[in-house]
Formats: structure tokens, C-alpha cells, sequence
């Protein structure tokens, strides 16, 4: 089963997400996470051929102190390293076009999801 590591800072958000992988194929191995830094941080540290490592990502834009930009200019600088693909989703309530066009500017970024996530994005996300 995949493993997910979701950061945001609105813990409900967090539930949100838990109930709804409960009915979901996506991952039942999920982390919830406020600090996308200390993500990076593992992910600067972790083995890049590691089993453990992620296979998704999804990040919230706008977080205080270390925002979904930060994390996406940092994981710029390490993704080729590692040796998993990562799939990297932008997680906004943002519906603001240059949001959405500079989330996409990212090579490493799977795609942008507008909040709130519905069940049916995670069913799409797990057959594709």
C-alpha cells in the first residue's frame, strides 16, 4: 500500500483527509504534519533509495511560518536526487490562477487540488 504524508496546518483538514482514506485505495499508511519543513528535513536526511520514503505528497500553500511555496522550492533542490518518485499534489483553498499556474510551474508537481479534497479525487489519484 502507498504511503502519504500530507501537510497542513488546519488540523480538521487533517481529519477530513483521515476519514476519508478510510474508504479510500490510496494509502492506508499516512502521515499528518504542520511543519513542511521537518519533512524536507527527513527527506534530506532519509537514504534516497529508501522503501520508506513517500509516494505522495500533498501540501498546503498557505501555512504560517513555512508555507507550501517554501516546501516547494526546497524539495526543488533535492527531488532529483532521490531515487523514488514522489508525487508531489498542491493542496489549496486558493482558486487564484497565478496559484494554480505557479503550483504548476514545478516540474515535480502531480498536480493542483482545490480544498476541500473529495473521496472521488482520491479513488482518481489511485488508479491513475
Amino acid at each position: 500500500m502507498s504511503k502519504l504524508i500530507l501537510i497542513d496546518d488546519e488540523p480538521i483538514f487533517h481529519r477530513i483527509v483521515q476519514m476519508t482514506l478510510k474508504n479510500s485505495e490510496l494509502s492506508t499508511q499516512a502521515t499528518y504534519c504542520s511543519d513542511g519543513e521537518a519533512v524536507l528535513e527527513y527527506l534530506e536526511e532519509a537514504d534516497p533509495e529508501s522503501k520508506s520514503l513517500p509516494d505522495y505528497i500533498f501540501v498546503d500553500l498557505y501555512m504560517p511560518r513555512f508555507n507550501g511555496w517554501d516546501f516547494l522550492n526546497r524539495f526543488q533542490k533535492i527531488y532529483q536526487n532521490l531515487k523514488k518518485n514522489i508525487n508531489i499534489y498542491v493542496v489549496s483553498s486558493s482558486v487564484d490562477p497565478r496559484d494554480i499556474d505557479r503550483s504548476k510551474s514545478y516540474p515535480f508537481v502531480t498536480n493542483f487540488i482545490s480544498k476541500p479534497v473529495m473521496k472521488k479525487v482520491f479513488e482518481d489519484i489511485s488508479v491513475a
